[in-house]
């Protein structure tokens, strides 16, 4: 048989994000200050865009203007390519190499249009990129690093994430462990024990008594000294530097990163009650940039420019400004129609609290309005809903897991849970089973062992840590 050799031309589809996509999801994700920012940035250095309402607030701009502003933008720094603004993005086609421009061209840092310190987030994300070129397990990084509370610990449990973005479980572990292995030592942990060994493993010290002596922080916390000398087998001198050890170590990593200023969480939506018994949802005027692009200027100045350079700043300009027009209207839109199935889903929480949460996932919300899961997820990054009450909450809080059966969110168990103890009197403490009881008694029927690991994660003590705790007080 005889091997021929032709030329064939085939036709197929594949997905390429351009730049300007990229970019575009990146805005998406942007809280309300870093927008603010990046939109004042540009402000400064694009003369073709001005804030919507002050049309009439300044003089007609002139050629003049046009030339100063274009030495500004050569004196901020190089301006990235046509259409393409200064936020971090990359190009990502159908597979995992990069398509359109190089990946150094269009990495460009939000950090480098804007005078501020890099968050915990920004710089976790600046180590995952330099760490795997694995998409999966970048986007899975990502979503952990932005789940970080602000002392750095990962405080849901890691079998609800799983189940509530459908991956499986040892996947969130692994990406766990790379975020585990950035810097500053002891991110990414889940408790306090994990922090301290994630530190002590850092600096090689991580030995049998010093495992041991982790496993029982309680006893530290009473200065069990002689308790610890028997669990860690070792004598006081020992047992001493390495209480000394532990004291040395960084308890809540992420704090260094905080910002100095209090930040109140300013709502991206507002909803409230309307005369038809529903609910209205509307964004936050006040939180919107609003800018536009002066095409008038942009027509005077065009017949004026000469030179080649000053055409193809003006012509940079008018593609930069369009495109950044255009994404943030497309912004607004988007977070306005997630955040309105996501009151839709979760009627019961605006009617009556936490108690009525309903287990809500990604993919519930990006198959009811026609958008895929990570974009979802890219929306509810950074943005918070307030309430006619008063209470603003992050978008991330509709999200929650199904707890046993009865369709009830986690969130809402461990409401339940807390609520329990709360009422509890002195002499009638409920064991962990007891809870479990009253929970089944009202339709939940869960584990007496997730009992107990809410209990925990919502820092109430075991029943036998409650008893002693009443005996004291009554003494």
């Amino acid at each position: 048989m005889s091997s021929l050799q032709r030329l064939e031309l085939r036709q197929g589809q594949s997905l390429v994000m351009t730049p300007q996509l990229v970019q575009s999801i990146k805005l998406l994700q942007l809280s309300q200050l870093e927008l603010s920012a990046y939109v004042e940035a540009e402000l400064e250095r694009n003369p073709l865009l001005q804030e919507a309402g002050r049309e009439t607030d300044v003089p007609a701009p002139t050629l003049a203007d046009f030339l100063q502003a274009k030495e500004r933008s050569r004196t901020a720094g190089p301006r990235p390519a046509p259409g393409l603004p200064p936020l971090r993005g990359e190009a990502v086609g159908s597979g995992t190499q990069a398509s359109g421009s190089g990946h150094g061209e269009i990495k460009l840092e939000l950090e480098s249009t804007l005078a501020r310190h890099a968050s915990l987030a920004e710089h976790l994300e600046a180590q995952l990129d330099l760490t795997t070129a694995d998409p999966r397990l970048r986007a899975l990084g990502e979503y952990l690093i932005h789940s970080l509370d602000e002392a750095g610990y990962l405080t849901e449990d890691l079998e609800e994430i799983a189940e509530r973005i459908h991956v499986p479980p040892d996947e969130i572990e692994t990406a766990l462990h790379l975020v585990q292995s950035f810097d500053p030592p002891g991110i990414g942990a889940r408790n306090l024990a994990e922090c301290l060994e994630i530190q002590l493993r850092e600096r090689d010290r991580l030995d049998p008594a010093m495992r041991l002596l982790l496993s029982r922080l309680d006893l530290v916390a009473r200065q069990d000294v002689a308790g610890l000398m028997r669990l860690c087998g070792v004598d006081r001198e020992d047992l001493m530097q390495m209480l000394g050890e532990i004291r040395g170590l960084e308890p809540k990593p992420g704090l260094i990163f905080a910002a100095s200023t209090v930040q109140l969480l300013v709502p991206d939506i507002l909803v409230r009650p309307n005369a038809e018994g529903g609910f209205t949802v509307e964004l936050n005027s006040e939180t919107q940039p609003r800018i536009l692009l002066n095409r008038s200027y942009y027509a005077e100045v065009a017949k004026q420019v000469r030179k080649d350079e000053d055409k193809a700043f003006l012509s940079d300009c008018l593609q930069t400004a369009s495109w950044l027009t255009r994404s943030l209207d497309q912004r607004a839109k988007t977070i306005l129609k997630v955040a309105t199935e996501i009151v839709r889903q979760q009627e019961g929480f605006f009617r009556e609290g936490v108690a009525s949460l309903r287990p809500l996932t990604l993919k519930v919300v990006a198959e009811a309005i026609g958008m895929h899961e990570s974009t979802v997820s890219r929306v509810i990054t950074n943005k918070a809903i307030g309430i006619s009450a008063g209470a603003t909450y992050p978008m991330k809080y509709f999200f929650d897991a199904a707890a046993g059966e009865g369709g009830h969110a986690a969130k809402a168990v461990r409401h339940r849970i807390k609520q329990f103890v709360e009422d509890e009197a002195p002499g009638q403490v409920l064991s962990d089973e007891a809870i479990a009881q009253k929970l089944k008694a009202e339709g939940i029927d869960i584990a007496r062992r997730t009992v107990a690991k809410y209990r925990e994660a919502l820092r109430i003590p075991s029943s036998a840590e409650r008893r002693r705790a009443n005996r004291l007080r009554l003494t």
